[in-house]
Order: structure tokens, then C-alpha cells, then sequence
């Protein structure tokens, strides 16, 4: 994963979140931290859609996808910040 966009959103959920890489054919979750995305979408190889869930009051989450080849590593360029 190279990048999510925006890298903010209220806790209480909902905001579309485009998370750029790639390998991403065949996705079938995002999680936000340990929950899962309420809505995801494929839209290419290298684009994933993402509604994010509930979060934390405050604070930062890995954003991390789940395909056939296994779960994407977690690095600074995944980190998606909750705030109220």
C-alpha cells in the first residue's frame, strides 16, 4: 500500500477513504484497525474504495487489505487518524 486518502475522518464513521497500491485484484476486506470497512470497492488494481468504520475517540489506525495473496503489510503510509 502506498497511500490512503484523506488520512483523517470523524470516529463516528463514513468517510470514503481511496487507498492506492498495488495487487489489489481480488480484495475482499479493509480493516480500519481491527474492524472491518463498512463498504469497500475494487476499482483497479491499484484502487481500493473504503468507507470507514466507528473508530476510536482520537488517535491513529493501520488502514490494511486483505487479498488473495495474503494481508498487506503495515507502514506509515497506511495510517488513517481519527479525531471527534
Amino acid at each position: 500500500m502506498t497511500a490512503v486518502s484523506p488520512e483523517t475522518g470523524f470516529a463516528n464513521g463514513s468517510t470514503s477513504v481511496t487507498i492506492t497500491g498495488s495487487g489489489f485484484t481480488g480484495a475482499t476486506q479493509v480493516d480500519f484497525g481491527r474492524v472491518r470497512a463498512t463498504k469497500m470497492t475494487v476499482d483497479s488494481d491499484t484502487e481500493i474504495t473504503a468507507a470507514s468504520p466507528s473508530g476510536p475517540l482520537i488517535g491513529p489506525v493501520d488502514v490494511t487489505v486483505v487479498t488473495p495473496r495474503g494481508r498487506s503489510a503495515s507502514s506509515p503510509a497506511d495510517q488513517f487518524f481519527y479525531h471527534p
